[in-house]
């Protein structure tokens, strides 16, 4: 795949980069390890300073890279804004929370004395040199949840994002380095698919995050593997949204549009398997289809636009053989199912519900990336429950009741790295994010994230220090 920004609205080529070569990959490589020598040896507060002026620059920024990412991957220029702003926000949260986040510990003294020692403690050191590699739907939130929380642990970053946001790959390197980040903190590689096993291979690379799809989450775990290196991936997310009698019927049909359709439906943690009671089907499907038909699709530099383009050609031919199947198996069509009239040039879809879904059809077990929801009826919570765990994936889950003992239920049962009552599944810096099964491993975000880059080392004292012993 070419590194380039095509604008997904029209097809055009806007701007082509050469791959980086060997030399200039060594280069930047020894860069990154010579810097964390001295890197890893700064304090909290210095780390944080230099990650708050990033945050200002960024929004400042927020405007111009917004329209950047609309260009490069479409999604509609508010909600590239909003990202900007979350990014922001997200790096001055671990600014402020990583020095008590990775405070050297101290076990009782009983455990210490049993032990044998005079004193124990426990330290968060940063790991070294981390490979990102990241995906084009969240360009810049992928990167800053990674980046932020690894650069306060005294870690350093090399970054081989998707080949069709080149410029805000760039783009983000230029931040850090203005906000005053030593050089070879944190650099962008722009290189091609096939360049990343040799990166992760080199020992100078410590580790490595990978965000995007199953088989290039399969790759970069086995040749970590093969290398015995640490790797968090998040992978993909066929997220359910159970729907019980109890809930509000209206709010949840309409957090259900937006559940599903943010980011023009490409995002891992969007809902996508729509299980409903069927008591408060027949009116659930009706608002919620209602709602995705008046969405609308147009250019995503405008404002009032809320669905633009697919973010390839590739992306939705992909989602349209999905559909195909699953209409030609004998699923109906609430809305959709088809290209948009109105917008032939540009990678557009149109907002779409299908129903009668069976186990037999592709898009029951395969992730849908686009604008494209699926709805189950189903007659009682043991139901509602299997039908949410028949996924190969279980990144998060959105339930919508009231009832108490629903709610101990899925809590206990659904196999889902997150479960969401009465909203939709988010990311926040303060909060585990990640899956189980094919969802990936590993948490980011919160304290659990900020310290799966770290070695966590155990100090065991014999004696105290100048007494003689």
């Amino acid at each position: 795949m070419p590194i380039a920004t095509v604008n997904p609205a029209n097809g055009e080529t806007l701007k082509t980069f050469d791959p980086l070569g060997a030399e200039e990959i060594e280069r930047r490589v020894a860069a990154a390890d010579s810097t964390f020598r001295t890197y890893r040896t700064t304090g909290f507060d210095e780390r944080a300073r230099l990650l708050n002026r990033a945050a200002d620059l960024l929004e400042q920024d927020a405007p111009e890279i917004a329209r950047t990412m609309t260009t490069e991957m479409g999604k509609p220029v508010a909600a590239a804004r909003a990202e900007a702003l979350k990014c922001a926000k997200s790096m001055r949260w671990y600014a402020e929370h990583a020095g008590e986040l990775l405070a050297d510990e101290r076990p009782s003294d009983a455990d210490a004395e049993d032990s044998g020692a005079a004193r124990v403690s426990v330290h968060y050191r940063p790991l070294g040199v981390v490979l990102a590699v990241m995906p084009w739907n969240f360009p810049l939130w992928q990167v800053v949840r990674f980046a932020a929380p690894a650069l306060m642990a005294g870690n350093v970053g090399l970054l081989k994002h998707a080949s069709n946001v080149p410029q805000t790959a760039l783009y983000l390197e230029d931040l850090f380095r203005r906000a005053g980040f030593p050089a070879g903190c944190f650099q962008t590689l722009l290189v091609g698919s096939g360049a990343v096993g040799a990166i992760l291979r080199d020992p100078r690379v410590a580790a490595a995050t990978l965000t995007g799809s199953e088989p290039a989450g399969r790759s970069v775990a086995a040749i970590a593997a093969d290398e015995v290196k640490k790797t968090v991936l998040e992978l993909g997310g066929s997220d359910p949204y159970v729907v019980m009698p109890s809930a509000d019927v209206e709010r949840a049909a309409k957090t259900a549009v937006t559940a599903r359709a943010q980011n023009n439906g490409q995002s891992c943690i969007a809902a996508k398997r729509f299980i409903v009671h069927e008591d408060v089907y027949d009116a659930f499907a009706a608002r919620f289809t209602a709602g995705m038909r008046d969405l609308t699709v147009g250019d995503p530099l405008d404002e009032s636009t809320d669905i633009g383009p697919l973010a390839s050609e590739q992306g939705r031919a992909d989602l349209e053989e999905l559909v195909h199947d699953a209409l030609s198996g004998g699923a109906t069509a609430l809305c959709g199912g088809q290209r948009p009239k109105g917008h032939e040039q540009g990678w557009f879809y149109a907002p779409t519900v299908l129903a009668g879904i069976t186990e037999s059809m592709r898009i029951h077990r395969e992730e849908t990336f686009g604008p494209v929801a699926t709805l189950y009826r189903v007659a009682g919570l043991d139901e509602a429950v299997e039908l949410a765990n028949d996924t190969p994936f279980g990144l998060s889950s959105n339930v919508w009741t009231r009832d108490e003992e629903d709610m101990r239920r899925f809590v206990r049962d659904l196999e889902a790295g997150g479960v969401f009552f009465n909203g939709m599944t988010a990311s926040h810096p303060a909060l585990p994010f990640g899956g189980v099964k094919r969802s990936g491993y590993g948490r980011e975000l919160s304290a659990h994230g900020i310290r799966e880059f770290c070695n966590i080392t155990t100090v065991w004292y014999g004696a105290e220090p100048g007494n003689g012993s």
